[in-house]
């Protein structure tokens, strides 16, 4: 069986043509230069601004705006004067499993750089989440996500001073905070609640991913509590939507 339009199951419908079967100019060349990136491969240099214009049949400016879409969504990136072909997004997925385990999972190597580790006053609008009284000792700790030293996200975490005291002299920033609290405390994860949307990076956050201000990200709060049902943490990690897409497994409904 074919399948209309000749795609692939999966493939926006029509390849996006409205039903007046008029086609912008720069999604024409948009489909024609996803097909060609699909045969260059990842990692390949793609060809010139003037090339491809006159490949095309188009000005360099509706090409360039069917090269911005590619960027923002992750199919090409930026190397130095060039552009080339980027690679598979990384899968993340929405559960309980660290980022190291994700990352590690698809062949790459996960990593995390310190920005900031301080130690503060718990704020009235971060006790109720962590089951604390307004005052007490809060760590909070910031750090940009790698993937093969690559930029990736950044990650702020808040845990209760009294749930992990020797944080400061213990714990590797560039390890898995999970992998310690389980290991070297003995401390395990129950269930968290997870909230997912859309954001646009903050300049300072931009400035610590590497990344444009316009670059779209997936901006993740999480809740998580340990076996007990006690409060753990509140995450705050925000992903390059160019360089992440999010996975989860779905369960049979409950009838009714």
């Amino acid at each position: 069986m074919e399948f209309p339009y000749g795609q692939d199951p999966g493939a926006p419908i029509r390849s996006g043509v409205p039903e007046h079967g008029r086609i912008p100019k720069y999604y024409a060349a948009k489909v024609e230069i996803a097909a060609l990136l699909d045969e260059l491969g990842g990692g390949e240099v793609l060809p010139t601004e003037r090339e491809l214009a006159a490949r095309f049949e188009v000005s360099r400016e509706t090409l360039r705006q069917a090269l911005r879409e590619l960027i923002l969504e992750g199919r090409l990136r930026r190397l130095g004067r060039g552009t080339v072909v980027a690679g598979p997004k990384l899968e993340q997925p929405l559960s309980l499993a660290s980022y190291t385990e994700g990352v590690r999972g698809q062949g790459r190597k996960p990593g995390r750089h310190l920005v900031g580790l301080d130690r503060f006053p718990c704020p009235p609008a971060l006790a109720g989440d962590l089951g604390l009284e307004v005052g007490d000792a809060v760590w909070h700790m910031e750090r940009v996500l790698l993937a093969d030293d690559e930029r990736v996200g950044l990650e702020s975490t808040y845990v209760a001073v009294e749930r992990v005291p020797d944080l400061a002299a213990d714990f590797e920033p560039d390890s898995s905070f999970y992998a310690y609290l389980h290991q070297r405390l003995g401390i395990g994860f129950g269930d968290a609640d997870e909230r997912l949307e859309t954001v646009l990076a903050t300049p300072r956050e931009a400035l610590l991913i590497g990344t444009p201000g316009a670059l779209p990200m997936l901006l993740i709060h999480r809740l998580s509590r340990d076996t007990q049902g006690r409060p753990l943490e509140r995450v705050r990690s925000l992903y390059r939507g160019d360089r992440f897409s999010f996975t989860t497994h779905l369960g049979k409904p409950t009838p009714g």
